[in-house]
This record gives structure tokens, C-alpha cells and sequence, in this order.
């Protein structure tokens, strides 16, 4: 995935003790030099330090790295119960995501939990992998979509997606509609196609996200 890519250039540059050129990036990631150099704008634009241009190279300027977080015994067993959870989503990207994240957790705390959780039906979303809708919320990237409204009527919507809530007995994707332009909310099991464009909306994300959560702060809330 995309997101993973990124993280990759990052981790790339910060150990490179030279600049590195698209060419050897793409080699390394095995993707194409056009990938890199849409990746490295996107970073750039989400102020991650990476200096340099195509044809040149690119280097990470000193001091950058991922804040560390620690948590205390309390915090870690919530973290664990909240991962668990996220098995009933039935989106097998976030689950396996999930999986991994307990597992560092538990290496980096050596702690053995004393909550569990039990097993329950997944809630499956029908129709599309949300594992793409949020790539395209992390990477700004417009969203093209067949809709079946509750009438059976279908549109073709294009929205920037802002983020995913996950309800105890549902699933719904929070995006700016360009045709009603508005804020709306779409359900997966109504999506009958999905397409992540190549229009970005670099830096509106954030912004547009803080908008929506002011706007529907009350049923976040609940």
C-alpha cells in the first residue's frame, strides 16, 4: 500500500549517507521512478523534511524522526482490547494491521494481558475494500463511486474523503460531496463502484476533517 511506501522512502533516506535518486529508490521498493516522485511530493507536502529534485537526488534533513510513545500498563491493556475489537469490522486490511500492532505491542511492553475479549459475528461490508478508502484518505486522492441511495436510485458521486466511522452495527465513510456540495455520508454496502482518481487535494485534508467533526461532533459523541 501506498502508505507503507512512503514510510519506506522515509526510512530510505534517513539511513542513506548520500542522496539518493528516484531511480534507486524505485529499484529498491520496486516500483517505478514516477511513483517515487509522486510519493516524495506528497511527503514534501506533509512538511516531512526531504529535500532535492528529480534528476539530483534527495536527502532527509537532520533531527527527523517518528516520535516514541509510551504507554503505562493501563493504557497498553485499553490498546488491547480496542485492537481485538477491531476484528468485527471484517476489513481485512485494518484487522491484519491490527494483529500486527498487538504483537509489537506486546514485544515492546513484555507484559501478559488480563483482559480479553470474546468472539462475535463481523460486521462485513458489502461492495468495496475499505482498505482503499482509507489509502485514499491518507494520500488525499479524490474518489469516483456508484451510490444506490435507500430508493434504489444510483448517482455518480465524486467526493474527497475524510475519514471512516465505525458504529457498533455499521460502517460509513464521511466525504465532501462535489455534486452536492456538502458534507455526506456514504454506507459500503450501498457503493456499487469504487475508483480512487489521480486528483489530489493536497493539504485539505486535515482541514476539511476538523470542519466535518465540528459539524457532527454531536453524533461522534455518542
Amino acid at each position: 500500500m501506498r502508505s507503507s511506501r512512503m514510510f519506506e522512502i522515509i526510512q530510505i533516506l534517513r539511513a542513506a549517507p548520500s542522496p539518493r535518486t528516484a531511480a534507486q529508490i524505485a529499484e529498491a521498493l520496486e516500483v517505478t521512478k514516477r511513483t517515487i516522485y509522486r510519493d516524495i511530493a506528497s511527503l514534501q507536502a506533509m512538511r516531512v523534511p526531504i529535500e532535492g529534485e528529480a534528476g539530483v537526488g534527495y536527502i532527509m534533513r537532520p533531527g527527523y524522526d517518528l516520535p516514541p510513545v509510551n504507554f503505562d500498563l493501563e493504557e497498553a491493556e485499553a490498546l488491547t482490547v480496542g485492537l481485538s475489537m477491531i476484528a468485527r469490522t471484517g476489513d481485512k486490511g485494518l484487522q491484519q494491521s491490527a494483529e500486527r500492532a498487538a504483537r509489537k505491542l506486546a514485544e515492546a511492553m513484555a507484559f501478559s494481558a488480563s483482559v480479553y475479549t470474546s468472539s462475535w459475528p463481523q460486521n462485513v461490508p458489502k461492495g468495496i475494500d475499505m482498505s482503499q478508502v482509507r489509502e485514499a484518505i491518507r494520500s488525499e486522492r479524490k474518489l469516483s463511486l456508484n451510490y444506490s441511495d435507500a430508493t434504489g436510485q444510483q448517482t455518480r458521486r465524486t467526493v474527497l474523503p475524510v475519514a471512516v466511522i465505525y458504529y457498533y452495527d455499521s460502517i460509513v465513510l464521511a466525504a465532501w460531496c462535489e455534486m452536492r456540495r456538502d458534507f455526506r455520508h456514504f454506507r459500503p454496502d450501498r457503493i456499487t463502484e469504487l475508483q480512487i482518481l489521480e486528483e489530489q487535494f493536497l493539504g485539505r485534508g486535515m482541514a476539511l476533517r476538523q470542519a466535518w467533526a465540528l459539524e457532527h461532533a454531536a453524533d461522534l459523541s455518542g
